[in-house]
């Protein structure tokens, strides 16, 4: 059952949290050092989004519903599970807000 959850985590909210990032990412023409180090971190943070799935399951959907209708950008989530890509979603705003010199 374990397994099954997770698979499910990762179908609804994590792969959809990683495809809207790149395509923010690539439309907006980031770097690929920056696209590659955001990957990166949200592959990583992976385990840590399924853990506090399984923990909090109202979690998990409150925050899929968020990013699926835009009221919570994928970013604002990958950094509130995984402090440490702060780095990288810093490195990244400017492109994923249109903001880039």
């Amino acid at each position: 059952m374990p397994d099954l959850f997770a698979a499910l985590v990762a179908f609804f909210l994590i792969d959809p949290l990683k495809a809207e990032m790149a395509d923010k990412l690539a439309a907006a023409r980031a770097p690929q050092a920056v696209v590659a180090q955001v990957s990166a971190c949200a592959r990583s943070a992976a385990p840590q989004i399924v853990e506090r799935a399984t923990a909090d399951p109202w979690w998990a959907m409150a925050n899929t519903f968020n990013v699926w209708v835009g009221s919570k950008g994928p970013e604002a989530l990958l950094v509130e599970i995984a402090p440490a890509c702060a780095g990288a979603v810093a490195a990244a705003q400017p492109f994923l807000t249109g903001r880039q010199a």
